[in-house]
């Protein structure tokens, strides 16, 4: 996908993600207000915290998507990476949050009998952000963006945070003594969007600190390139993630009576192989060393080996 098309996607999901949250923060605030329900007030102020998020999306590509300079030689791709994490610790404390709110009333078993425009605010959060969820993980996927990902995680925390506040509404309207459950249901929704922020957190602090590509996707690279004329032996593939990209580089022996022109050709093919069969590899670095015999292979392997004790 071209970059200036990508970044208008991305900026579409935070400006609809924010108009959102605002709008049913504003609902929810309101009709817990007046309708009695200290669970809608709360979920309104969970709403109210995921609008952070969706800004940090919307400003983020004027950041992540500037070109390279002379402190940045690969560019600013990482920001996204570091926005991802942010928004997996802001999902983390809002389930923290949740936990230790249901923890704290847990032992109340009673309270006013809200007002059903409660429960239909309620309600409406947890089907509206459920559907933006599942168009923005849509959206994250088609354009390869963990940021974006993230934020829809966000958003279905929102989502499950609600369902207490419906059943807490729901339950004290019909049994208003039973208050108490659905501190309970929070605290197990609490534990899902905890469980949710780790699957974000943990791959984009791998990227940070320079996690390769699994060991599958490395070998299909290697093999494409043993494929390609002139190249004898690939080896020595490393990778590491720029954002959603992947940068690569390795070693291929070709003949060593080839002209400089000649390897440096057969290198611009292997380069040009892999960025079009694995569209995530942004760039590629090539480095041509002439073939060794299998004696003189078979001595360097000898003495880069310990030494036996």
């Amino acid at each position: 996908m071209v970059e200036p098309e990508r970044e208008t996607r991305i900026r579409r999901v935070a400006v609809l993600g924010l108009g959102t949250n605002v709008a049913l923060a504003a609902f929810k605030l309101a009709a817990g207000l007046f309708g009695g329900s200290r669970a809608v007030v709360a979920d309104a102020l969970h709403s109210i915290s995921d609008c952070a998020s969706d800004i940090a999306l919307l400003v983020g590509p004027s950041l992540w998507s500037r070109p390279s300079d002379s402190d940045h030689q690969y560019g600013h791709a990482r920001i996204e990476t570091v926005i991802t994490v942010a928004i997996g610790l802001l999902l983390a404390a809002s389930g923290v949050g949740i936990a230790a709110e249901a923890l704290a009333t847990l032992h109340i078993r009673g309270g006013e009998r809200p007002a059903l425009i409660a429960l239909l605010a309620a309600a409406t959060s947890v089907f509206v952000k459920e559907a933006l969820y599942h168009w923005s993980l849509h959206v994250g996927k088609k354009v390869r963006s963990p940021a974006v990902m993230a934020n829809a995680w966000h958003h279905r925390s929102d989502a499950f945070s609600s369902v207490p506040a419906v059943l807490a509404v729901g339950g004290a309207i019909l049994l208003p003594s039973w208050g108490f459950l659905d501190r309970v249901g929070a605290v197990v929704v609490s534990i899902i969007i905890l469980q949710a922020a780790f699957k974000i957190v943990r791959p984009a602090l791998g990227q940070l600190i320079d996690t390769g590509l699994p060991e599958g996707e490395r070998r299909a690279i290697l093999e494409t390139v043993a494929r390609c004329p002139g190249v004898e032996r690939p080896h020595d593939l490393r990778t590491r993630y720029l954002g959603p990209g992947v940068a690569a580089d390795l070693h291929v022996e070709v003949r060593p009576d080839l002209t400089v022109a000649e390897g440096h050709e057969i290198a611009e093919d292997v380069r040009k192989r892999i960025l079009d069969h694995f569209p995530h590899v942004v760039d590629v670095i090539v480095h041509v060393d002439p073939m060794e015999t299998q004696d003189r292979r078979t001595a360097n392997e000898q003495e880069q080996s310990p030494p036996a004790r």
